[in-house]
């Protein structure tokens, strides 16, 4: 059995792509878009149709509908191929904004909707800013499931958890990427500050009995993915996924249930939460990279989009 079949057996699998064709070859269980994903499958010749159906049916709409009929189009043909969930970016753009992500996230489920789609099939992905995690908790009332993205710090996952977040998406990748710049060290295995971060909070979330589901996200190599086995999601690149195909060396798990006596709990309002958040140099700097990337990815496919009206 192939390392990819071994994970599955303890962790739900998840495909980290807009390239719905290569989702087919691993069987993921979902699927998880962002505007980075986005922008680099519309530049490939077979998803440009998707991008034209969703000029042309726009009848003069604004840039802004047009973009996201253009994410629906891919979460749709994305759903025919994953029998679980697929995840659908709010732009970064509104990341310091509550009422607007909310605004928007009900406006991408009744574009699903109308397309046939049922909201338990879509997860809303916000940034992990104080903000995006109050829209998060009024959509999660609407029953509008989110995902709560670019997460690097314990007490973003604490608030997302207190305020009943469906699923988190904690980076792996970009920690290790900001120890390694600042340290010099090559990080492997069980010493990656990513890993460790993501077991953290896994741990957490087990010992205080948090229903909100834990996804690593953002993997260099299949050895962050491989230790974090066990986690209740971990979504992967297409070329991690075909590495992790390719191996048959064994897998084991390595995270588990068991609650830890000896974590503290922390208590998270907004004070906190922007002071433990500011404490952590690695947290805030991702974080705000990780904004400014996907506004500027948002900016280049509308910039295509207006060449093509």
């Amino acid at each position: 059995m192939n390392q990819l079949d071994q994970l599955k057996q303890y962790t739900t699998v998840v495909a980290d792509t807009g390239d719905f064709q290569s989702i087919k070859a691993y069987a993921p269980q979902d699927a998880t878009t962002n505007p980075s994903l986005i922008l680099k499958a519309v530049q490939k010749p077979e998803y440009l149709p998707l991008l034209q159906k969703a000029v042309a049916e726009s009848n003069g709409g604004s840039l802004d509908e047009i973009v996201d009929r253009l994410l629906i189009a891919f979460g749709v043909e994305i759903l025919k191929f994953v029998p679980g969930r697929v995840s659908t970016e709010i732009d970064a753009a509104l990341s310091f904004d509550t009422e607007a992500t909310v605004a928007k996230g009900r406006e991408l489920i009744a574009l699903y909707e109308a397309a046939g789609v049922a909201r338990e099939r879509v997860l809303i992905k916000i940034a992990s800013t104080w903000e995006g995690i109050r829209a998060a908790e009024i959509l999660e009332k609407d029953g509008i499931h989110c995902n709560l993205t670019l997460l690097f710090s314990l007490c973003q996952a604490v608030a997302c958890a207190e305020a009943g977040v469906q699923l988190i998406s904690p980076f792996v990748g970009r920690i290790y990427d900001w120890y390694k710049k600042s340290t010099g060290t090559e990080y492997a295995g069980a010493d990656d500050p990513g890993v460790q971060s993501v077991k953290k909070i896994y741990q957490y979330y087990r010992t205080f009995g948090y229903k909100t589901e834990v996804m690593g996200a953002s993997f260099r190599n299949t050895s962050q993915i491989l230790e974090l086995a066990g986690c209740d999601l971990l979504t992967i690149s297409p070329d991690l996924l075909q590495k992790l195909a390719d191996s048959d060396a064994p897998v084991e798990r390595k995270l588990t249930q068991e609650a830890d006596a000896s974590i503290e709990k922390i208590a998270v309002d907004e004070k906190s939460f922007r002071f433990m958040l500011n404490e952590d140099a690695m947290g805030t700097e991702k974080l705000a990279e990780g904004i400014r990337a996907f506004v500027a990815d948002s900016k280049k496919l509308k910039k295509m989009i207006e060449e093509m009206r």
